[in-house]
């Protein structure tokens, strides 16, 4: 009760503290290319149920069909805007939609795409006994991870077999130790991270 009161309450304030600058950020958005602001993803969340994650659109509209990894910061398809919304990851700021919604909480497993979660095994579905977040111990230690998929030889093989594997083990360790104070202090952990970016 405490983590989604947490959650709400930080959410709200989130929304209507940064109300003109997210208004700002559409803007630039409808200025730079063409397409909608925000871009919606179905993804995996709590209890296996799939839900739509919001995002502003960095991309170029119909990228996903030239592959569903981003490589690289400097990838052809991310927009001049969207470069900056995801070096400073503004592009998550409408997930705040998402907790509000109870879809997702600040902190838990980084929620994947269907295709992706199709090769978990049985013990790997337990991350999908908390809510995913926007933050947590394998968002934080796979940060850099377009880069990463950049320098692999095979990135979608890199991605679901080392990558993939690394940040479940990483999300079972959350689900071991969440409590709402380690939450407070991934939360912590993560705005320095981005600051110092």
């Amino acid at each position: 009760m405490l983590k989604r009161s947490f959650d709400v309450i930080l959410s709200v304030i989130g929304l209507f503290v940064l109300a003109p600058f997210l208004i700002l950020i559409a803007v630039l958005i409808k200025l730079d290319s063409k397409g909608p602001v925000l871009f919606v993803q179905g993804r995996v969340g709590r209890n296996n149920i799939d839900f739509n994650i919001f995002k502003f659109r960095t991309m170029h509209v119909l990228s996903q069909k030239k592959g569903l990894l981003t490589l690289g910061n400097n990838d052809s398809r991310i927009t001049k805007v969207g470069y900056l919304l995801r070096r400073y990851k503004i592009d998550e700021f409408p997930q705040l939609i998402n907790i509000l919604k109870g879809d997702m909480s600040f902190v838990g497993p980084r929620p994947e795409l269907r295709y992706y979660v199709n090769f978990y095994n049985e013990d790997d579905m337990r991350i999908f006994s908390v809510r995913p977040g926007i933050t947590g111990l394998a968002s934080l230690k796979y940060r850099n991870e377009v880069e990463l998929l950049k320098a692999a030889k095979n990135p979608e093989d890199f991605f679901i077999n080392t990558i993939i594997p690394d940040k479940l083990k990483y999300n079972k360790e959350y689900i071991r130790k969440r409590h709402f104070f380690f939450d407070l202090k991934l939360i912590f952990i993560t705005i320095i991270k981005v600051i110092a970016r």
